[in-house]
């Protein structure tokens, strides 16, 4: 055996070890792993009720059993440009990831070059007898190199790319979430001003009348112009209401077309808001929000990738070690370029280390530390936040049934009160004014019932949407068309 070829030998040799030694240690990471943090949970809801059923995890809005409403979140699901959006931000997270995994692996390469020179025979130094000019070259080399994660840099920047995607994907859940319960909020707010354009109009309509017959009356002396001004009054106050609820209905139907994907335009209707079914308030506990909300599920998952981000920072103290080899051929003759005597190899292996930084690392290690504070707080901000919306929905949605109750005794009594009015003022008893009071107060009386009817189902969708739950999962599949 040749020195040159015993030389080689053992530099191969030597690289062999270092390869074995970095896979031996390749399980050591620098940097803290992640520990979920311990979050107080309350015991129970305040504002619990106690007919609660285990519902959170059901499609809850067919509870409404209203097919109109079944297909329009079936069509959002299906064509919401947000969820599109967010499906996107997977598809670049998942990319990303596999783009910051790639260095764990040896990266092979490629590469040729063909060159024709002549050097000026007038330079200082001439060109020795016997050199060809020009001269040609031609080169052709399969390249390789491999950086060992010694240190886990390359693996904690794979593990905060995975938390990151994990974090889009529960992003993309959130707006499913979102999208669900914003389109059962507008339809039922769009049937609840149906009601109330309804019940302006019966009272337009008696109000004309009211106003027909008074101008009849005056005509031949019985009553005075007066009293027909009074209805007159009456009779503008409820047309003036009209058009609002009208410009109402068509806002809220533009709204509804965007987030199913259509062109603002007229949305249909199933049932009305007297007709509903009302689901029932979900069952359950506080700790469940952890594992149901995919806004706390996204901030854990930032939390993560905050906390693997100190260990890639805290590697760059440490030397980067790599290895590379070429093997190709080289000639300055093509038909010659495959030969024997052309071919050419070379190996290395380097690593490279800091010594002086000017403070460029630390400040990237304290930069990590500072994003895990925030990630953290931002996540039991998270957490808290939600535990705040569920017990504002579901005072909201007893509060509500208590102020309906209400609402309804008082339409009853509105009601007799203008029978009562009438009957006096027809027997001769009382001015018409009574008549105009009684119905002053009727009027929107009925329309805060229709609007209070709405506002106790929107806060039955708001506690869904507060809990969340397993529908989240059955709702993403249908985004996929399933």
């Amino acid at each position: 055996m040749k020195i040159g070829e015993k030389h080689s030998t053992g530099v191969l040799f030597c690289l062999i070890l270092v390869i074995i030694f970095s896979l031996f240690l390749a399980g050591c990471m620098v940097g803290p792993d992640y520990v979920r943090p311990e979050i107080k949970a309350p015991a129970a809801y305040v504002y619990e009720d106690k007919d609660a059923r285990d519902t959170a995890n059901t499609e809850w809005w067919k509870q409404f059993q209203d097919p109109v409403l079944d297909a329009m979140i079936a069509e959002a699901l299906a064509n919401n440009k947000n969820i599109k959006v967010a499906a996107a931000n997977v598809e670049q997270a998942a990319a990303l990831l596999v783009q910051t995994r790639a260095p764990l692996f040896p990266q092979l390469g490629y590469s040729g070059s063909g060159t024709r020179e002549r050097a000026s025979e007038s330079a200082a130094t001439p060109i020795p007898a016997g050199t060809p000019n020009p001269q040609t070259a031609y080169q052709v080399l399969a390249s390789a190199s491999w950086e060992i994660d010694l240190w886990g840099r390359i693996r904690r920047l794979s593990e905060a790319a995975q938390a990151n995607l994990f974090a889009s994907e529960e992003a993309r859940r959130g707006v499913i979430l979102s999208l669900v319960a914003s389109v059962a909020s507008d339809y039922i707010q769009l049937l609840g001003l149906d009601e109330q354009l309804v019940i302006s109009k019966r009272s337009l309509a008696t109000y004309a009348e009211s106003v027909r017959l008074f101008e009849l009356q005056l005509k031949y002396g019985q009553v005075s112009q007066m009293n027909v001004e009074q209805a007159r009054t009456q009779y503008e106050t409820a047309a003036a209401t009209i058009p609002q609820i009208e410009s109402q209905i068509a806002q809220t139907e533009n709204a509804l077309s965007v987030l199913l994907g259509r062109n603002p335009g007229q949305i249909p209707r199933g049932k009305t808001i007297t007709s509903l079914n009302p689901p029932a308030v979900p069952a359950g506990l506080p700790s469940d929000l952890l594992v149901n909300r995919p806004d706390i599920r996204q901030a854990e998952q930032e939390l993560v990738a905050a906390n693997a981000q100190i260990g890639a920072a805290k590697a760059l103290y440490y030397p980067t070690i790599s290895l590379t080899g070429a093997f190709g051929f080289a000639s300055s003759d093509l038909a010659n370029l495959f030969k024997g005597p052309a071919r050419a190899w070379s190996y290395a292996g380097s690593f490279t280390g800091p010594i002086f930084s000017g403070g460029a690392i630390s400040g990237q290690v304290r930069q990590a530390e500072a994003g895990r504070k925030a990630a953290l707080l931002n996540y039991e901000l998270s957490v808290q936040n939600g535990f705040a919306d569920v017990e504002s929905a579901l005072v909201a949605r007893r509060k509500l049934v208590e102020q309906l109750q209400a609402q309804e005794r008082l339409v009853r009594a509105s009601s007799e009160y203008v029978r009562l009015a009438q009957m006096q003022y027809n027997g001769g008893y009382s001015p018409y004014s009574t008549v105009l009071q009684a119905e002053q107060q009727l009027f929107p009386a009925e329309l805060n019932y229709a609007q209070y009817r709405a506002s106790l189902l929107t806060s039955l969708v708001n506690i869904y949407k507060a809990m969340g739950g397993g529908w989240v999962t059955g709702a993403e599949r249908m985004t996929n068309g399933d």
